[in-house]
């Protein structure tokens, strides 16, 4: 396979899967904030800090309300992260590597991203809020669907797992770095009655308040919810399993061995992580999150290297690591 058709594919997995994430975090909160009372600290702010964006919305948008947050997270272009512009990336990198994807990809691609980009010229108000996030999401699961039931077991699916478990694992830890920020009491004195409630919105950001409930089998609380986003081998959005996934379909390309060290290396620091430590200093876990950040931008960057590189870079990137090995 050419390594612009795979980066095309690896890009495709990852703006799909973000536009699903978004459009999950953006319902999940959106429920949340309803149940919860005004006077909690919890808000639309935690939203954009999710994705590391402050200075640019900040830069467009004087208020953090509901209008500005979704205005921003679904439809801004000037925020390469939206929605809209992950699925209008997605679409580019597909449209250019139709040929190896099934036709019915395409189609619902397409069909979502024409769809988005009419409701978003015509507002995302509260009122349209959960049908246009409930459309993403379903579309998304229907291309991923698709995939597992239309797409031959070749090169082309080992991309788009690459890219799709990747994207999921960096996800689940900015959900888990922010919102446990915001959660996390820094004295057993602030603990709130609202608690439980908004780590079960950690949970359903993910999609795994069942799993949780059926694997753990323990009321929700902060140590054990961390234990199963971070460790869980089982949980399809666990970091864990994640990585997991992704170094199983790393094995089946050549060589992989750079980059299946990064990921192995990611897993042990995850394994060794002291949980109860974590869970009661919010600042300790801060710095343990950026860590596992910048092992994804190491994993990142040995796939690239690797697959993507132009040949001079790739035969460099070869060379260090018969050296190294």
């Amino acid at each position: 396979m050419l390594s612009r058709v795979a980066e095309n594919i690896y890009w495709l997995a990852r703006y799909l899967e973000r536009a699903e994430d978004t459009a999950r975090l953006l319902s999940v909160s959106s429920h949340l904030m309803l149940d919860l009372p005004r006077a909690t600290k919890l808000g639309w702010s935690e939203i954009i800090a999710i994705t590391g964006n402050d200075e640019l919305f900040d830069e467009y948008y004087s208020n953090r309300d509901e209008a500005s947050v979704l205005a921003f997270m679904c439809g801004d272009e000037r925020y390469p992260g939206s929605i809209l512009c992950s699925l209008r990336a997605a679409r580019e990198n597909l449209r250019t590597t139709r040929d190896v994807i099934p036709r019915e990809i395409w189609e619902e691609i397409n069909q979502l991203f024409l769809s988005v980009k009419e409701q978003v010229a015509g507002g995302i108000s509260p009122r349209r809020r959960d049908a246009f996030l409930s459309r993403v999401i379903r579309s998304c699961q229907t291309v991923n669907g698709l995939i597992e039931g239309t797409l031959s077991y070749t090169q082309v699916r080992t991309f788009l797992m690459l890219g799709r478990q990747i994207e999921r694992a960096d996800m689940t830890t900015r959900i888990i770095d922010v919102r446990s920020a915001n959660l996390l009491p820094r004295s057993p004195e602030e603990l709130t009655p609202f608690e439980t409630l908004q780590w079960m919105s950690v949970l359903k950001s993910l999609s795994g308040y069942q799993m949780y409930r059926q694997h753990v089998r323990l009321r929700i609380r902060g140590p054990d919810v961390l234990r199963f986003l971070l460790q869980d081998r089982a949980f399809p959005r666990a970091v864990s399993c994640s990585l997991e996934r992704l170094a199983q379909a790393l094995r089946s390309l050549p060589r992989h061995q750079q980059a299946l060290e990064e990921v192995e290396s990611c897993l042990r620091h995850i394994a060794e992580a002291e949980i109860p430590r974590l869970a009661a200093e919010p600042d300790l876990l801060h710095a343990f999150v950026d860590e596992i950040q910048i092992d994804f931008t190491d994993l990142h960057e040995a796939i690239r290297r690797t697959y993507f590189a132009k040949p001079e870079e790739a035969t460099q990137t070869q060379e260090q690591s018969q050296i190294t090995s």
